[in-house]
C-alpha cells in the first residue's frame, strides 16, 4: 500500500471534498487512460475501491441521525442540534448534494463529549466487562502475582454471498508469542484447512467453500496467557540495536516533518530509551481522545490524522505510538488481535517496545488514555499487560497466507477475517463476525 503516499490530483480531491463522488469517478476512470507513472496509476485503480468504502461508512439520513439523537439523550433541544454541526461534532459529509452521516456518528460523539454520557442510557454489558477488568488490575496493583490463564476462544464468520464458485475465507488464529504460550486448535467447521506457521506476521486459519444460504466459517481454540508484569530500573536501561524496528514503513509510519517536530517537543533533551517511550506514552494517553474511526485503508496516513485530530482508536493511538518511538530511536512495532474479556470480547490493537536489557514491553495506549482519571491504571498499561489478550498479529501490514488475490478489507491488520471469491474481495459489509470467550480459567 504505498502507493497511498501518492497524493490525489487536485481537481480530484476537490471534487471528492464537494461531495462529488460520481464525477470523481468519472475523472480518476478518465485519467487511468492516460499513461502514468506505475504508483500514481495504483493509486487512482485504489481511489475508485476507496470510494466506494466511504460511501458505505455514511449510511445515515439526517433525519435518521435527528431521531436517533433525540431518542437517545434525554431532554435533548434543536438548539443542541444546530450548534453540534456548526461546530463540527457530528461526523456527516455531503453526498451528491445530500447530508448524510456516519454509521457511528453517535457513539463518536458520546466518546468525545463526556457531558453526554450523563444523558444516556448505561451500557450495562460494557460496565460489567470494565468491573471485572478493573477489579483484576486492583489485584495487580496492590502487589498480587502475575498469573496464567487457560483460555477457550472462538470466533464464527456468516458471510452474506449468493454467486461465485469458491468462498476463500482467512480467521484470525493465535500466535505463540509472548505472553501467549501452547496454542492448540479444538474444531474447525471445515475438515480441510491450513493454519499458517506460527512466524507468520498475520497468523491465520484459511479455509474454502462454496456460497449456500447457511454457510459459517469457525475455528475454537485454546491458549495460555501469561499477565505481563515488568519492574524497569531506567538507570540500567540501554540503548538498543534493532534497526529494523526503527525504520519508516510507508504509508502509515512516516517520519513526516509536523509528528519528527510533535516527537522532539515531547521528549526534550532525554536520552534514556525507556524514559523516551515513557514520556510518548503520557503525551498521546492525556491528549488524544478515543474515537471510533473508518475502516484503516480510507486513510492515507494514520499517526499523521491522530496527531493533527488528537483522537483515534486503540489502533490509530498504537500506530502514533510506534512512530514516533523510531523517531525518538527506541524500537517499537505492532501487536493485535482480540482483547479477550469473557464478558464482552472485542478486535484490539497496542504497541510494544524494546529496551535492553528487559526485551519487548507492551504499551496499551487507548487502555490507558481510557483511564487517564486514574493514574494507576494509566500507569499500568505502560510497560505491563493483562491477560485479556489474544495476539494474532506482530506486524502491520503483515503478508497472510495464502495471499489474497484481490483488496483486502482491512490492507494493514486482521481481527476478524477476510473473505474473497474468485472474481472479488467480500467487502465487510456482507459479513458478519462473532467471538465469543468459552472459557477463562486460572491455572496459576
Amino acid at each position: 500500500m504505498k502507493f497511498m503516499t501518492v497524493s490525489l490530483p487536485e481537481e480530484i480531491l476537490r471534487e471528492e471534498g464537494a461531495g462529488n463522488f460520481s464525477k470523481a469517478k468519472n475523472m480518476i476512470k478518465q485519467r487511468l487512460k492516460d499513461d502514468l507513472p506505475a504508483m500514481m496509476k495504483e493509486r487512482l485503480r485504489y481511489e475508485l475501491e476507496r470510494i466506494d468504502r466511504i460511501l458505505k461508512c455514511y449510511g445515515i439520513s439526517e433525519e435518521e441521525a435527528r431521531k436517533k439523537m433525540f431518542d437517545s439523550i434525554t431532554e435533548f433541544s434543536e438548539s443542541e442540534y444546530r450548534r453540534l454541526n456548526e461546530i463540527g461534532a457530528l461526523d456527516c459529509i455531503l453526498i451528491e448534494g445530500k447530508r448524510v452521516y456516519e454509521t457511528r456518528f453517535f457513539e463518536n460523539l458520546i466518546f468525545l463529549n463526556p457531558e453526554y454520557r450523563k444523558r444516556i442510557k448505561e451500557d450495562e454489558e460494557g460496565k460489567k466487562a470494565k468491573e471485572y477488568l478493573h477489579k483484576r488490575l486492583n489485584e495487580l496493583i496492590s502487589g498480587d502475582r502475575p498469573k496464567k490463564y487457560r483460555v477457550i476462544a472462538e470466533i464464527r464468520l456468516k458471510p452474506k454471498i449468493e454467486d461465485g464458485k469458491e468462498v476463500r475465507c482467512w480467521l484470525p488464529f493465535p500466535k505463540e508469542e509472548f505472553p501467549i504460550i501452547s496454542v492448540k486448535m479444538l474444531s474447525c467447521s471445515h475438515e480441510e484447512y491450513r493454519v499458517s506457521p506460527n512466524e507468520t506476521p498475520q497468523r491465520t486459519i484459511y479455509m474454502e467453500d462454496t456460497p449456500r444460504e447457511d454457510l459459517e466459517f469457525s475455528v475454537r481454540f485454546e491458549y495460555t496467557i501469561q499477565e505481563q508484569i515488568t519492574r524497569v530500573d531506567p538507570e540500567k536501561v540501554l540503548s538498543s540495536e534493532k534497526y529494523e524496528f526503527l525504520k519508516e514503513n510507508p504509508p502509515h509510519i512516516i517520519f513526516t516533518p509536523y509528528i519528527r517536530e510533535l516527537t522532539s517537543e515531547i521528549v526534550g533533551k532525554e536520552k534514556n530509551p525507556y524514559l523516551k517511550a515513557k514520556r510518548i506514552y503520557d503525551w498521546i494517553t492525556m491528549n488524544v481522545r478515543y474515537s471510533y474511526m473508518h475502516p484503516y485503508s480510507l486513510y492515507e496516513n494514520i499517526p499523521q490524522f491522530c496527531a493533527s485530530n488528537l483522537r483515534g482508536d486503540c489502533g490509530v493511538q498504537a500506530l502514533l505510538f510506534i512512530t514516533m518511538c523510531r523517531i525518538a530511536g527506541v524500537p517499537a512495532r505492532w501487536q493485535s488481535g482480540w482483547y479477550a474479556n469473557p464478558i464482552r470480547p472485542g478486535p484490539h490493537d497496542w504497541a510494544v517496545f524494546y529496551v535492553h536489557p528487559y526485551g519487548w514491553l507492551p504499551a496499551d495506549l487507548s487502555f490507558g488514555g481510557a483511564r487517564r482519571d486514574i493514574q494507576e491504571y494509566r500507569e499500568f498499561y505502560f510497560g505491563n499487560l493483562d491477560a485479556f489478550r489474544m495476539i494474532a498479529n506482530s506486524q502491520y501490514m503483515g503478508e497472510i497466507l495464502p495471499r489474497k488475490k484481490y483488496w483486502r478489507s482491512d490492507p494493514y491488520d486482521n481481527q476478524i477475517g477476510e473473505l474473497e471469491t474468485e472474481s472479488e474481495n467480500i467487502y465487510i459489509d456482507l459479513f458478519k463476525h462473532e467471538i465469543n470467550i468459552i472459557s477463562f480459567e486460572e491455572i496459576e
